[in-house]
Order: structure tokens, then C-alpha cells, then sequence
């Protein structure tokens, strides 16, 4: 993927570059039991345990390796210093030896991606998140996959069509710009990958409370715990219309226990410290696997090494939270509530975790401000939902001597109040951030001398300038940014009774 800047400080435009791998080192001695549970989350997160050096030369060559740096766009959000987001991807490709024979084509042609995670690594590497984004969900997208098209341009397309008009590069593109959550790398894993790992791992353990009798994929088992193998597996973790309400939301579920199970088999057996079952399990995983360049098996190597202290019991599953979609209600959009996770894991957080500490400082400073108000060209964009917002900061940006403040809408946006900017109109934003106390500044791509205000939920009423223009009072606020309901995010720990 894209050039890191955290590393490199090297100009943010994507080309056809890599990122600068991350030197991550544990310390210490761990017990052998440790090491074993830490390499077999790497495993299943990351799809592929490079914690052993043996071979590793012929991983790296079975992985093969795509860049999409030049679809990401140059609008990316503000990179983690030390935690890792990794966006994990099932695809239902037919493509590639083995994949043409399974299961049932659809009457929607081409790759979708029907499984997609986003996992986040904790900078402390103390706990993990797994983040389930369900596939018919209805969000906003970059039109036709444009790397360019600014987000008030943006459509609403299904989930897993992002994925389908553009691979990975479009659905990494949909994800910064609906999460604000930057994605270090991606992977992804099809049907026959699949297969072959679960029967590496010599079967994985299920349990459903009611009986299955899938006429598409030929499954077929009682209630009660079953050990199934790569074919019976898979046809398990895709199984949606045959049972319950035939909902995606269903099979996330179920998906969440599978992947709890198999941690809890990969770790728990003797797979770990078996050379020739691990091998054949590394093998298997890496033959499927689709990843960007610098996602090879050095990198997971590191990445095994900084969370050999993680415990199953610190790995939680989330789902994204949905309601019905208004326009197509056999389809969803994501509730209001689901910022509360993003805004957890942006700033590197357990989603549902208690806020602690003061609120964050005013972006005004006592560094007096440089460009006046009637210089400045600024776009006020409501990301709230509430209508009137934007109209009623434009009006008190006005009365300060800001001149042709324009407004626009956005279905998802922010929490509190976010100026952008572009180039060289640094002090321009500083100037329009002094207006929304607390707001986050930060450089963007794209839009001229204009500087954007993006109001999400929370967003703060505009208020006097120290350099302002005219003396008209400001008009009073009585639209408000509705805050995000407090709403509680269920979990599922790895650690979790697969029945339950």
C-alpha cells in the first residue's frame, strides 16, 4: 500500500510505493504456553502465523501480492503511531484452481466480499478488536471507484459491490472514508484457502442449536456440537437463507464462533509445536492468500512477535450496528451508534470503554491569528443528520465577515467538529478552527483555497473571533448537534462458549 509518513515524512501522495514496514520487538521470555496462544491469534487474525522462520521464503512466494496504493486516494485519514488496523476480507471468487467448484454461483456475477473485518491491534498490544462489517450494509462510496471524488460526491452502494467494481483498493477507500480509520493492510482469503486451512488444522468444532438442512451448499447436521472439516465448514460459515431469518446479521454470528473456535483449537492443540502440521497449515493459508505488498511474511513475523502477549480473553468480536435500510428493507444502514466504535478504535480504545480524561482543548491557541475572515473561502458540511445545522453556523461564520460560505450534507461524518484544508491555507484553517472550539485540523486533498468544515455529532456552536469583522452580534444557536445516543455495543470474546 501507500508510502508510511509516519516512518518516511516523504510527501503523502500514493503512487506505486510501498509502505515502510514497522520494526516491531517484543521483550522479555514468555512461557511456551504464551508463545503458543500468540502465534495462533496471529494465525487467525492475521491469516497467517510468520512466527516461525522455517520456510518462510516459500510462504512469501505462495502469497500473492497486489498494490492498490493508487486507488486509496490522497484524502486518507491520519495514521495510528502504534496501532495496527488490518482489514481481513472473504472473498466468494470462482476464479483460481478449486474455487469453480464450490458452492452455488449466484445470480450476481463476479467477487464479492461477503466476509469483512476490520481487526485493530492495540498500540500496547494488550488487546485486540474485531470489528464484523456486514455486507448488504448501505453506506457511501467513492462513485465508480474514483480514488479523487470528494466525499459530498460520494454514492450509496451495498457493501460487498465496493468490493466487486473495485477490489481491495475501492473497499479500503469506503472504509477510511466512512470510519476516519486508516488501514495499514489488507488480506484476502478465498473458498479454497479456506478449505485447506480448516482441514489443516484437522477439522474445527461447531455447535448450532437447531437443526441445518441447507439445500444449496448440502449441509446437513443436528442440533448440537459438530466437528467439521474444510468442505462441511465452509458451507457452515456461508449457510444464511436455511436458517434463522435468513439475514446476514444471522451468519455473522455464527461466523464470530467459528473464528472463536478456531482459536481456541489452534492454540489449545498440538498444532503449534507440531513442525509438520504447522507447516502444512502456514502452507495452506498463504496459497490463498491476496495481500499488499509489504503484508508478507516478515511483516506478520513482527506483528506476531509485538502481541505474543495477548490472551484469547482480551480478543473481542464486535458487530457493526444496523437497522433497517429505509429505501430497500432487505438491506441495512449503519445506526447512529456505530461512530461510537469508530471513535474507539481512532483513538485506540475498546469499543463500549468508559471516556476518561478531560475534553479535548480548544484548537484555538495564543498565537495570534493571521488571515482574516474575508480572505477565506469555507465550505460548512453537516455529517449530523440534523437538518438546519450547516445553514446556521454559515450564517454566524457570515456575520464575522466570512464571505460566500457555501454548505453541503454528508450521511456520515465525524465526531465534534473537523477543518480541512489543502496546500498551502494552513493558517486560513487555523483561522475558521478558532470559530469551532475544539475542532480537529487537518490537511486534506483537493480542495483549493477552500477550507472544509466537516459538523459531525457533538460539533460545537460557532463563536466569536478575535479578529472578526463587523459588529453584528452572532445569531443564537438553537439548532443543536444531536449527540450520539449512548448505546451498548455487544461483544463476543474469543474465550466465549462457541453455544452461547
Amino acid at each position: 500500500m501507500a508510502t508510511d509518513h509516519r516512518h518516511s515524512g516523504a510527501s503523502t501522495l500514493l503512487e506505486e510505493r510501498r509502505l515502510t514496514r514497522r520494526e516491531i520487538h517484543g521483550t522479555g521470555r514468555r512461557s511456551p504456553w504464551r508463545r503458543r496462544l500468540a502465534i495462533g491469534l496471529v494465525a487467525v487474525v492475521a491469516l497467517v502465523g510468520g512466527g516461525l522462520a522455517f520456510a518462510s521464503w516459500r510462504f512469501n512466494a505462495n502469497i500473492t501480492k497486489i498494490d492498490v496504493s493508487s486507488a486509496l486516494g490522497t484524502d486518507r485519514p491520519a495514521a495510528p503511531t502504534e496501532a495496527v488496523n488490518l482489514l481481513l476480507i472473504g472473498s466468494d471468487t470462482r476464479e483460481g484452481e478449486g474455487n469453480d467448484a464450490i458452492g452455488k454461483v449466484t445470480a450476481e456475477p463476479g467477487n464479492h466480499s461477503d466476509t469483512n473485518l476490520l481487526v485493530h491491534l492495540s498500540a500496547d498490544r494488550s488487546w485486540a478488536t474485531v470489528v464484523s462489517i456486514p455486507r448488504d450494509s448501505m453506506v457511501p462510496a467513492p462513485p465508480e471507484c474514483s480514488p479523487d471524488a470528494p466525499r459530498e460526491e460520494w454514492v450509496v452502494r451495498q457493501w460487498n459491490r465496493n468490493y466487486t467494481k473495485g477490489g481491495p483498493g475501492c473497499l479500503i477507500r469506503t472504509v477510511e472514508g466512512n470510519t476516519g480509520i486508516f488501514v495499514d493492510h489488507y488480506a484476502v482469503v478465498d473458498f479454497r484457502g479456506f478449505q485447506t486451512m480448516v482441514d489443516a488444522l484437522g477439522g474445527v468444532e461447531v455447535c448450532t442449536p437447531a437443526a441445518i438442512d441447507d439445500r444449496d451448499s448440502g449441509l446437513r447436521l443436528t442440533p448440537g456440537r459438530h466437528t467439521l472439516e474444510g468442505e462441511q465448514a465452509l458451507a457452515y460459515v456461508r449457510t444464511r437463507k436455511s436458517l434463522g431469518d435468513g439475514s446476514d446479521l444471522g451468519r455473522i454470528e455464527r461466523q464470530q464462533a467459528f473464528l472463536a473456535s478456531v482459536m481456541q483449537e489452534a492454540t489449545s492443540s498440538e498444532l503449534l509445536v507440531q513442525p509438520n502440521r504447522l507447516y502444512a497449515f502456514l502452507d495452506a493459508a498463504t496459497k490463498s492468500l491476496t495481500t499488499d505488498p509489504d503484508f508478507g511474511v516478515g511483516t506478520m513475523r513482527d506483528l506476531a512477535t509485538s502481541v505474543r502477549g495477548i490472551g484469547l480473553d482480551a480478543i473481542e468480536f464486535v458487530t457493526v450496528p444496523t437497522e433497517p435500510y429505509p429505501a430497500d428493507l432487505n438491506r441495512v444502514q449503519w445506526k447512529p451508534a456505530a461512530e461510537q466504535i469508530w471513535t474507539a478504535l481512532r483513538e485506540d480504545k475498546r469499543p463500549g470503554e468508559p471516556e476518561t480524561g478531560p475534553s479535548p482543548a480548544p484548537s484555538g491557541s495564543a498565537t495570534p491569528l493571521t488571515v482574516s475572515p474575508d480572505e477565506i473561502a469555507v465550505r460548512v458540511v453537516n455529517a449530523t443528520g440534523v437538518p438546519g445545522l450547516a445553514g446556521q453556523a454559515r450564517r454566524a461564520l457570515t456575520v464575522q465577515g466570512f464571505q460566500g460560505v457555501t454548505t453541503s450534507n454528508e450521511a456520515v461524518g465525524p465526531k465534534g467538529a473537523v477543518v480541512e484544508y489543502s496546500g498551502e491555507y494552513a493558517e486560513a484553517a487555523r483561522t475558521v478552527a478558532a470559530a469551532f472550539p475544539g475542532a480537529r485540523v487537518k490537511k486534506a486533498s483537493g480542495l483549493g483555497s477552500t477550507v472544509r468544515v466537516v459538523l459531525g455529532t457533538d460539533a460545537p456552536d460557532v463563536v466569536e473571533l478575535p479578529n472578526r469583522l463587523g459588529t453584528e452580534p452572532l445569531p443564537e444557536a438553537v439548532i443543536k448537534a444531536s449527540p450520539t445516543p449512548a448505546e451498548s455495543i455487544p461483544t463476543r470474546k474469543a474465550t466465549g462458549d462457541i453455544c452461547s
